[in-house]
C-alpha cells in the first residue's frame, strides 16, 4: 500500500539553488508524490528554472504569491496539496534519492503525523559541520519536553495542519518551532532518522556562534515568555549574498 505525499517547497529568489533540490526530487526512488513550488514573488529566475525542471517530475505545480513570507508560503502550499501527507522543504536543501522512501517508511512504522527531519552537512568547514551537528543534537534532546524543528524539513498532514491553524504568519523567528510545539499538544512529535543537507549560507555569512546564540536566545525567550509574535528578537532572512 502506497502513501502518497505532497512536497511543499517555498522559495524566494533561489535561482541558484532551486534546480538542485528539484533534480534531487527527480531522482527519488519513491515516486508517489507531487511537488508544489510556492514562490514568494521572486524577482529573479526562480520560477522559470523551476518550471523547466519541474516538468519532468511526476506531478508539479508552481504557485506564485504576490506577498512574501515563509509561513504564508507553507500555508498556501498546504491548501493546494492533494495528498494527506505533507513535507515542507526549503528550496536550498539537498536530499538523497531515498529521502522520501525512508520518510514514508519511518512515518508508517511510528504512526507519527508530525515529525522533524534530521540535519546533516558535508560542508568543507569543520566548524560548520560541528555547528549543524550541534543544532541537530539540540533538537533531538528537546523533542520530548520542548519540541523544536527547522522549517527546512518538517513532516505533517493536512489534518494536523488544519487542526492547528497552520503556521503562524505573525511569527518571523522560530515559526517552525511554534508549529511543532502546537502540534505536539494533540499529536505525538518526534525527530525521525531521515537526513537532509542543510544549506550553510547563513552560517558562513553570519557565523556559527552568532547564529547559534540567536536561536538559543530565541528559544530561551519562548520557553519562559511565549512565542515571538512581536518580533522581540529581530533576525533578517533572505539576506544572503550571491555566490
Amino acid at each position: 500500500m502506497t502513501s502518497p505525499i505532497s512536497v511543499v517547497v517555498i522559495a524566494l529568489n533561489e535561482e541558484e539553488t532551486i534546480g538542485h533540490l528539484l533534480n534531487d526530487l527527480k531522482a527519488q526512488t519513491y515516486t508517489e508524490f507531487e511537488v508544489l513550488l510556492v514562490d514568494s514573488n521572486s524577482d529573479d529566475k526562480t520560477v522559470e528554472i523551476a518550471t523547466e525542471i519541474g516538468s519532468e517530475l511526476p506531478a508539479f505545480k508552481v504557485i506564485e504569491m504576490e506577498e512574501r513570507g515563509a509561513s504564508l508560503g507553507r500555508n498556501v502550499g498546504a491548501e493546494h496539496a492533494t495528498h494527506e501527507r505533507l513535507v515542507f522543504l526549503d528550496s536550498d536543501v539537498r536530499i538523497g534519492p531515498d529521502f522520501l522512501a525512508q520518510a514514508i517508511s519511518a512515518l508508517d512504522k511510528t504512526g507519527l503525523k508530525v515529525a522533524g527531519g534530521r540535519m546533516n552537512s558535508t560542508a568543507p568547514e569543520s566548524k560548520i559541520r560541528w555547528g549543524i551537528k550541534s543544532f541537530d543534537m539540540g533538537m533531538m534532546a528537546s523533542q520530548f519536553v520542548f519540541p523544536t524543528a527547522v522549517g527546512a524539513c518538517i513532516f505533517s498532514t493536512k489534518t494536523v495542519h488544519q487542526d492547528i491553524g497552520g503556521f503562524n504568519t505573525a511569527i518571523k523567528l522560530c515559526e517552525d518551532c511554534d508549529y511543532v510545539k502546537r502540534a505536539s499538544r494533540s499529536y505525538r512529535f518526534r525527530m525521525i532518522p531521515v537526513f537532509f543537507e542543510f544549506d550553510a549560507r547563513r552560517l558562513r555569512q553570519d557565523g556559527v556562534v552568532k547564529t547559534g546564540f540567536t536561536y538559543l536566545k530565541a528559544n530561551t525567550f519562548r520557553l519562559f515568555f511565549g512565542e515571538l509574535e512581536s518580533d522581540q528578537i529581530r533576525y533578517e532572512f533572505g539576506h544572503y549574498k550571491k555566490a
